[in-house]
């Protein structure tokens, strides 16, 4: 065999060589972080405690959710802090999808405004991933309180100032700023009693150790019972659940009272942007189904499905509204 032509044998196997070399390598597993997501369970961080709307939204949209993506999504509750513990938890955690974020709005919107320091800073290190609903709170008394409708109960108010008093998931959450808003608008006064979540608040509201509380939709089973009393919806619309009970503005004439809240779904900074349009896709169609709308409507919400980008931009809107609210009454965080 001449040189040129042990040359040219030498070449060829040498390229099939290569080429088995690379179908091997085909043929083997694709990194992780390679492979579609999720390929395994998805953890989401709930800031408030069991019990709680934040918690019974999470749950409600985590449990058909983990049928579609085909992994097991699994809820975790940090609350504390206004829901600083468990967003700082998440900020904290790689940027992968699968540790995500499930709290109110107040967590973006307005912890920046009443804590000097916070753990982490939300515009920054998480990134919204799905609105899941619109929460109204609603004005619940003491069932043995002397008022049965709105303009009894601010008559009332200002019949007795400073001794009555409401109950709220902490500083700063919807049910406070509702009540400080009432305040404000109406030149009433009440002591504020803040807890660490939406049922224990219900649960001493029950118990007759405070008076009232603008309840983000918990205690309307107690309402149906008679344990309660419902004079009004704290939002800009009628509730679903409770269609003959009017608003706040339309009971009182309190133009423009608005406390609701955006319940949503947040990830780290930095996941990519694959992860969390697909983690968005997957939960509008759940929040598409007529039985998780109706769950919605049971705790005095509606589904509101958005972009990430809409998300946003109601976070940024609803920041600007409540900041002015809180610097008015000097509203500082626990």
């Amino acid at each position: 065999m001449t040189s040129h032509s042990t040359s040219a044998l030498r070449r060829a196997l040498l390229s099939a060589g290569a080429a088995i070399g690379g179908l091997a390598l085909g043929l083997l597993p694709l990194p992780a972080a390679a492979q579609a997501y999720p390929n395994k369970p998805v953890k989401v961080i709930v800031t408030f405690p069991p019990g709680g709307v934040a918690d019974t939204l999470g749950r409600l949209v985590t449990a058909p959710l983990q049928d579609v993506l085909g992994q097991p999504v699994v809820v975790e509750n940090r609350a504390g802090s206004g829901g600083n513990i468990g967003g700082d938890a998440v900020a904290k955690s790689p940027a992968d999808g699968y540790t995500l974020l499930m709290s109110s709005g107040g967590l973006v919107s307005v912890n920046p405004h009443i804590y000097d320091k916070m753990p982490f800073n939300p515009s920054k290190d998480i990134v919204p991933v799905a609105s899941v609903a619109r929460v109204a709170v609603f004005l619940v008394v003491r069932k043995d309180l002397p008022v049965n409708n709105a303009q009894e109960f601010i008559a009332y108010l200002k019949a007795n100032p400073g001794k009555l008093s409401y109950g709220s998931p902490g500083n700063g959450s919807s049910p406070h700023l509702a009540g400080e808003m009432f305040k404000s608008m109406t030149g009433t006064d009440a002591l504020h009693v803040p807890y660490k979540g939406a049922a224990p608040a219900l649960n001493d509201l029950l118990a007759g150790q405070i008076d009232f509380s603008f309840d983000p939709g918990i205690a309307l089973p107690h309402v149906q019972s008679g344990k309660l009393k419902l004079l009004a919806v704290g939002s800009p619309h009628r509730a679903a659940i409770v269609p003959d009970t009017p608003t706040v503005d339309e009971a009182t004439g309190l133009k423009g009272f608005d406390a609701d809240s955006y319940f949503g779904f947040y990830a780290p900074a930095g996941t990519p942007a694959a992860v969390v349009t697909r983690l968005n896709t997957e939960i509008n169609k759940v929040l598409g189904t007529p039985a998780v709308k109706e769950r919605i409507n049971a705790v005095g919400g509606a589904a509101a499905p958005m972009t990430p980008k809409q998300f946003a931009a109601k976070a940024d809107e609803d920041s600007k509204r409540f900041g002015k609210l809180i610097r008015e009454r000097g509203i500082k965080g626990d």
